[in-house]
Formats: C-alpha cells, sequence, structure tokens
C-alpha cells in the first residue's frame, strides 16, 4: 500500500523517520549556492548581491533558527535564499522547492517565515526624512525641476494576486479587472521608500487610502512643516499635496506642471526599479491575503536595503521574458479618476507658489 509522503513531513518539512511504517528517512540534498556561484550568477538569481545578503543575514538570524539540528533543519541562510529565489521568480512556489532542495509545503513554510522576520525591519529601513535629511531631501529633489520644498512624492501601484475567493473578493479587481493589492508609496528622489501602505483591496481609489493613512494625519498634524508630497491629479490638492493642474493656461501654469510632472515621475521610476528588482510583484502572488501584503512590505524593505548598499538593478532573470515583464509592471499602473479640487477654506499654497515663485522663473 502505499502512503503519501506529506504524511511523513515535520514541521521544518522533511520527511520523519517512522520505523514502524518501515521507511528510511529521506535527507534531501541541497547545493550550496551562496559558495558555488560566482558574483553575477548569484545577483541575477537572488537579486541582491553576496554581500547585501551577509549584511541582512544576522538582521533576521534569530528568526530563522531551528532548536535543534535534526532532521536535517533548513540553515537561516538556505531559508533566505530561498525566499529571495521566489520573489526573483514568476510566483511558483513548486519551482522554488525543487531548486533548493525541499517539499513545497515547506518552501511556504519559509517564505512565510522568512517574509515576515524581514517585514519586521521596516522601522529601521523605511522611514520618513526627518531633521537634517529632509534638506538634502528638498535638494535632491529641487535638482530635477526646481520645485521647491518637496519631501516626497506619492501614488499607488497594483500588486496583482490570485481571486482570494468568498464574499468580498470582488472588492480586490481593479479598474483592469485585475485582482490586486493597491498600494500606496511615497518616495524619494533616489527612489528609496520613505512610507508604504500595503493593505487595501484592489478596487481602493488612491485619494481613500491616503485619507485614512497615517501619514496624512502626520501631514495635518504639521510634523512635516510646510514641506509638501507631489501627487497626481488622483489625490485632493491639500496645502502638503500638491497636484497638477487639469488645464493649464498661463506660462508660469505650464512652468509649475511641467516641474510638477517631471518631478514625480521619481515615483514611477519607483515602481519600476521595485518590480524588476522582484519580479514576483509584477507577475502576481499566489499567496494568502496575509501573507501577499508581508511580502510586499518585505521587499520594499529589501528595495531599501539594496540602494543602501549601493547596489546595481540586476539583470532579468534567464527564465523571464523582458518584455513579458514590463507589460505586468505596466499592469499594475491602474490610472484613477481626477480628484483635483480645492477644500473651501484651505489655503491654496498650489496656487502662491505659481503666482510668486514660478511666474519669476
Amino acid at each position: 500500500m502505499e502512503i503519501e509522503d506529506e504524511m511523513f513531513y515535520d514541521d521544518d518539512g522533511d520527511m520523519l523517520n517512522i520505523i514502524e511504517y518501515g521507511f528510511p528517512r529521506r535527507v534531501y540534498q541541497r547545493t550550496n549556492y551562496f559558495d558555488d556561484m560566482d558574483e553575477l550568477s548569484f545577483f541575477r538569481r537572488f537579486r541582491l548581491t553576496k554581500n547585501t545578503v551577509l549584511h541582512l543575514l544576522p538582521q533576521i538570524e534569530e528568526f530563522l533558527e531551528f532548536d535543534n539540528d535534526l532532521n536535517n533543519s533548513i540553515s537561516p541562510i538556505n531559508k533566505l535564499l530561498a525566499t529571495l529565489k521566489f520573489y526573483a521568480s514568476s510566483g511558483h512556489q513548486v519551482s522554488i522547492a525543487d531548486f533548493k532542495g525541499f517539499h513545497q509545503s515547506t518552501a511556504s513554510r519559509v517564505i512565510t517565515q522568512v517574509s515576515e522576520a524581514i517585514a519586521g525591519l521596516r522601522p529601521i529601513y523605511i522611514k520618513m526624512p526627518r531633521d537634517h535629511e529632509v534638506i538634502h531631501t528638498n535638494q535632491d529633489f529641487y535638482r530635477i525641476a526646481r520645485f521647491p520644498r518637496v519631501l516626497g512624492c506619492i501614488d499607488g501601484t497594483h500588486i496583482k494576486i490570485q481571486s482570494p475567493g468568498g464574499e468580498d473578493a470582488e472588492v480586490y479587481r481593479n479598474r483592469k479587472s485585475v485582482f490586486s493589492i493597491n498600494t500606496q508609496v511615497i518616495g524619494s528622489s533616489t527612489l528609496k521608500v520613505f512610507d508604504i501602505v500595503a493593505r487595501w483591496p484592489g478596487s481602493t481609489h488612491d485619494a481613500t487610502i491616503f485619507n485614512n493613512s497615517r501619514i496624512r494625519a502626520r501631514f495635518e498634524a504639521g510634523e512635516f512643516n510646510n514641506n509638501v508630497i507631489l501627487g497626481d491629479s488622483g489625490y485632493t490638492l491639500r496645502p502638503y499635496c500638491l497636484t497638477p493642474l487639469l488645464n493649464p493656461i498661463s506660462r508660469e501654469e505650464s512652468l509649475y506642471n511641467e516641474a510638477h510632472i517631471r518631478t514625480q515621475n521619481t515615483i514611477e521610476r519607483l515602481f519600476g526599479v521595485w518590480k524588476r528588482r522582484f519580479p514576483v510583484l509584477a507577475y502576481g502572488l499566489r499567496c494568502k491575503v496575509e501573507t501577499t501584503l508581508t511580502i510586499i512590505t518585505a521587499t520594499a524593505v529589501l528595495h531599501n536595503i539594496a540602494l543602501d548598499m549601493k547596489e546595481d538593478v540586476p539583470p532579468i532573470p534567464e527564465n523571464i521574458n523582458a518584455n513579458e515583464l514590463q507589460n505586468l509592471i505596466d499592469l499594475g499602473e491602474v490610472p484613477q479618476l481626477p480628484q483635483n479640487v480645492n477644500h473651501v477654506g484651505l489655503y491654496d499654497y498650489r496656487r502662491e507658489l505659481i503666482d510668486n515663485y514660478f511666474a519669476n522663473l
């Protein structure tokens, strides 16, 4: 009588040596990719250099270790590499399990565990500029198109998911009829993630996400003084969130729009680099919604770490078509209906900026 393998796997995914069934213990042979691969091959497959992996591993290692080394348990470095390989893939966990030499159910647990550990680093690596950092951030944005006092650029990008099922599944379907998570990001001129909100279903408007976000409350409380963020016409004009004019007429209005669009384009570039670095974000995540949200945050953390380590964008993996990947990245950019209106009683900083700054350029 044949008995399914899954009956004999322990919590680490390896087959138990159960004597009464007469089965020998299964020991997986796992290749040492870290030592065996050259730097370029490693970078292409795992999306981070060996140096960055060695920088990251000590920060999460304690969350990935087992109490003992029984049953051929998976080492923290192998767990991390398996997860990075998943982020670099088109989202199939079976291929990751085969690549690293363990069962698919183990791959699923490992990816969740490592993603949670990396996402836990968010307070360290994803944060708005403060104090002296604000001046440098303003200067970096000003160099792009001479737009003053910019602290960041905001937009939403859609991360494709499988249908979550249930009565509420349709709220995850976006305006391009794709199930997704609408992820709000505020980014820097150097394409770092300053702030991320990854929890809203795809049908949610960008303005709704911002209106219910903690970052809006921080701006409303005056935490960032007279600095501003730039958003597209999907956001409502506010003193601290400037949007482009829908119908510029004068020279100064056209200058304002041109500077706004060129500066705000950095957030689109951020999304492109982020998704090319971790293609699974473009291909889509076939995980539980809770795990998907964790993975989105974890990859944002890794994106910032890569920039801190001054890494280039890695080459496209050999098994992924570059044109297909770009098309999928473009699919994640879903236009929003304009919300470009003034709130009665609010000081129109945009008008003041156009009349007293851009009119003099």
